[in-house]
């Protein structure tokens, strides 16, 4: 009896498993046209809405531990509490972070110090942070009247004054020569090539400190182009038969390079021997510090690129100034990778990097973030107080594509069809950068 029954189910079934397919097409994958019309919706799930703030600070009271929400769990082993507290979101990372970012975070105070009579330097390349191919930068630190020998290198120089007033030195290889005194906050720059010197003046009674940036990453301030080096390793008889003088007449010149050096403490009015191929055309300096800042709503930007300081034809920067609570927008340059400075303050940076990757990393005065070339970023305020910073890129005029503008420029159908953004939240977007955005 249970045969004929049998062949019934096998005839039915295949109408059954239509019916059955044709009552699920409102439920297809989210985004699947159908015949209805109705919205489309994600054919992936929605992004998490889990809180993602930063879960302590470099000043707070707690033992941090890596846990977020459920996520993780307490350290049973030694923990190194003062590092932890500069950097929650790599121990209990933002549950957005995915996949693999090298690390882009270097602290000056890790960088090993070359300690000078009258001064110091450190350094920061792709030996300490491999994902800085592009720049290098130096901290260097002078007293009054201490030199920074006469050198040259096969990078360009970049350079902003930390504190105090640095005087600097170049002659061009058409025999053109400058001297000007840079103080606090404004900028110098030195072709690749061409001879310079650094001596601190005594306007501050400290001297002068100073921020150097190369538009090399492999570049190494231990194998610059020194005079006295270089003067040590020709023989005498070469010496006096180039400049037409006796042998004795270099019979003190150092056997080994000096680097820094103590010196006499510049003229304020010093001026340069009077060459009979004049002056430089363009200054080797700008003065950075006193430029207006646009303002924005959630802070202020000034720049300095090829349009206003002519010479400075590798290296460009935007000071920048974030209020509590407020961020420099999502963005990214195009072409051009950013080695940026903390002045002040705090922040946090989450790097995207395609493929998935992302990686938020905290930053404090005196640290140095990289991001590479078209890497998606923001930089946002996690302190208290005002955050200032230095981003400077490898290339003559700074530009930047807002995240914001684009979606406002882009046909409105085409962002939602993306997004599933609302008709009130597209028109919110803003079809010129915000570049700071305000605090909510």
């Amino acid at each position: 009896m249970a045969r004929p029954s049998s062949k019934l189910a096998r005839k039915l079934l295949p109408s059954v498993l239509l019916a059955f397919f044709l009552s699920g097409v409102s439920a297809l994958p989210t985004g699947t046209p159908t015949a209805s019309g109705a919205d489309p919706s994600p054919t992936v799930p929605y992004a998490s809405d889990d809180p993602n703030t930063e879960l302590w600070n470099a000043n707070s009271d707690v033992v941090p531990e890596p846990q977020r929400g459920t996520y993780g769990s307490n350290i049973l082993g030694p923990q190194n509490v003062p590092l932890e507290l500069q950097n929650p979101s790599l121990l209990a990372p933002p549950t957005t972070d995915h996949g693999s970012v090298p690390n882009a975070k270097w602290p000056f105070d890790l960088s090993h110090n070359r300690l000078q009579t009258g001064g110091w330097a450190r350094q920061q390349n792709v030996n300490n942070m491999p994902i800085a191919k592009g720049l290098a930068g130096v901290d260097m630190r002078l007293e009054p009247g201490a030199i920074r020998e006469l050198h040259w290198h096969n990078t360009a120089e970049w350079a902003y004054v930390l504190k105090g007033s640095t005087q600097i030195t170049t002659v061009t290889a058409d025999g053109q020569n400058y001297v000007a005194t840079v103080p606090k906050g404004s900028l110098w720059y030195f072709p690749s090539g061409q001879p310079h010197s650094l001596q601190a003046t005594d306007d501050d009674p400290e001297g002068t400190e100073f921020l150097l940036v190369f538009d090399d990453g492999n570049f190494n301030e231990d194998s610059t182009f020194l005079l006295t080096d270089w003067l040590a390793h020709v023989p005498k008889e070469v010496l006096a038969k180039n400049f037409h003088t006796s042998q004795e007449a270099f019979a003190h010149i150092p056997s080994e390079e000096l680097y820094i050096f103590p010196g006499p403490v510049p003229a304020d009015d010093q001026q340069p021997p009077t060459s009979p191929q004049g002056t430089t055309p363009m200054p080797y300096t700008f003065d950075f510090a006193n430029m207006k800042p646009t303002q924005y709503a959630g802070g202020t930007v000034k720049i300095a690129d090829s349009r206003n300081f002519e010479v400075a034809k590798t290296i460009a920067v935007a000071e920048v100034t974030v209020e509590p609570g407020a961020m420099r927008e999502l963005h990214w340059h195009p072409q051009d990778d950013e080695w940026t400075y903390f002045l002040e303050g705090s922040a946090r940076i989450t790097l995207f990097a395609a493929n998935s990757d992302a990686r938020t990393f905290d930053y404090q005065a005196g640290d140095i973030a990289y991001v590479p070339a078209s890497y998606g970023h923001y930089i946002e305020n996690t302190g208290n107080s005002t955050l200032r910073l230095l981003e400077i890129l490898k290339t003559d005029i700074f530009k930047d594509i807002s995240l914001n503008q684009w979606l406002a420029l882009t046909p409105p159908e085409l962002v939602k069809a993306h997004l599933q953004l609302s008709d009130e939240t597209i028109e919110h977007l803003s079809k010129t950068k915000p570049v700071v955005v305000a605090p909510q």
